[in-house]
């Protein structure tokens, strides 16, 4: 949908500022209270969401032109979603559809941040986000013995994403997947040079173009390939094929499973088994593309009517989706079913979580800004008396490594799977 769609939000948005904390009920810690990266860190309302509603009307009614602080004002947000889900709590608002609106609006405009623009260059020339070449895609499976589809075939793909075919310091975290996946006695097979981007990063930086692309060349090369399921270790993936796919009218006609939940569910079967103990404290971190982004999409067709000259009523009645239905108790139960393992909770989690600081190109971008907002998020994993923060995504796991870089952080980071494997 066009910015114009939201017009009716940005006019009623009243900048309560509810965008910007974890709702007063859900508060359990007056030093974790906030749900907003950017307005932590930057502290001007105008990089909260009821700010960049406000800017995003300026924009339509021609108020103010573009500049490369409004860009840093709209770029210098990781598109997390935890304002939006604030929001619901006390309002029926889109502003995290408003704010994708907003970045598609700069791209149609030509006004973008001029890393996103080189990275989305690279994406159109080699198939990933990564400025990496596409003939080194499958690298990572190297000595596997794992099945090419494009030679031969198998029942369940296993998708590593840009990430993790790229970024050689995680490949264990996909290696281990694919071993605990034969392990079990799954049929799996990889992509490996025919792999490609999922489409879901470039969709929230605004370039929504890619999203449609890459979903129809995924469709197409998993059915050619005769697979029924698809196995991904990637947050940013999982929500792309799960959520995001069927919001663009391009739902995969095929099991889309994180390995989180396809683990879980061989565990219960009895393929898989956890007896050995892993006596360490953890404490799980809800990535945001697996937790509320991965709420599944609810279609809605409609319009909206204007009663007594200002109150907004849907018809027929609009289903919001609030975050609360994404994948959070199964890597949960994951971490509890693994003998001696300690699990402890954070402030912030399940649908209020705090992000990472990877998502919607603030790590490309703004570095800084990026591992700041992890150093706040393993602050909160320290103070929870924890050994090791667990998390699901190789985007929250490398954002969490490099914030440690610096020396001062002394808790760990484990991605779940490595923490299966241990006790298989």
């Amino acid at each position: 949908m066009a910015l114009q769609d939201y017009k009716s939000d940005m006019v009623r948005c009243c900048r309560c500022s509810y965008c910007k904390w974890v709702p007063h009920m859900k508060m359990t810690n007056r030093r974790f209270a906030t749900v907003c990266p950017s307005i932590g860190r930057y502290n001007f309302h105008g990089w909260s969401a009821g700010g960049r509603m406000v800017a995003g009307l300026s924009l339509l009614r021609g108020r103010v032109d573009y500049s490369k602080r409004l860009l840093d004002m709209i770029y210098q947000c990781q598109m997390d979603g935890g304002c939006d889900v604030s929001c619901k709590n006390q309002r029926d608002l889109e502003p995290l559809e408003t704010m994708l609106a907003l970045r598609a609006r700069c791209v149609e405009d030509n006004q973008v941040v001029p890393t996103h623009a080189a990275i989305i260059d690279s994406l159109n020339k080699q198939d990933n986000m990564m400025d990496g070449s596409k003939t080194e895609r499958g690298k990572w499976a190297e000595g596997l013995e794992v099945k090419e589809l494009a030679k031969e075939r198998a029942e369940v793909v296993y998708h590593a994403g840009c990430r993790l075919s790229f970024d050689e310091g995680l490949w264990p975290a996909a290696q281990r997947a694919v071993m605990l996946l034969r392990s079990a006695g799954v049929d799996v097979g990889i992509m490996g040079k025919a792999e490609v981007c999922c489409g879901g990063r470039a969709y929230e930086w605004g370039y929504q173009k890619e999203l449609g692309e890459y979903a129809e060349r995924n469709a197409n090369a998993w059915d050619t390939a005769g697979v029924k399921t698809v196995v991904t270790s990637c947050a940013h993936c999982y929500q792309a094929f799960k959520v995001l796919y069927d919001k663009i009218g391009s739902k995969l006609n095929i099991k889309v499973y994180h390995i989180t939940e396809y683990l879980n569910l061989l565990i219960g079967e009895g393929r898989l088994k956890l007896t050995t103990k892993v006596p360490v404290t953890v404490t799980y971190h809800d990535p945001c593309h697996l937790a509320r982004l991965a709420e599944p999409w609810i279609h809605w067709d409609g319009v909206e009517k204007k009663v007594m000259g200002q109150l907004i009523v849907h018809d027929p009645p609009k289903e919001f989706r609030r975050g609360a239905n994404g994948i959070y108790d199964i890597p949960r139960d994951l971490l509890r079913r693994i003998p001696g393992l300690n699990l402890v909770e954070m402030c912030r989690i399940r649908e209020y979580g705090w992000c990472c600081g990877a998502g919607g190109g603030v790590k490309e971008a703004y570095p800084d800004f990026a591992i700041w907002t992890a150093h706040q998020r393993m602050d909160e994993a320290e103070a929870t008396g924890a050994e090791a923060v667990v998390t699901a995504c190789p985007w929250c796991e490398r954002n969490f490594l490099d914030a440690a870089r610096g020396g001062d952080v002394r808790i760990k980071v484990y991605d779940i799977v490595e923490l299966v494997q241990r006790a298989v």
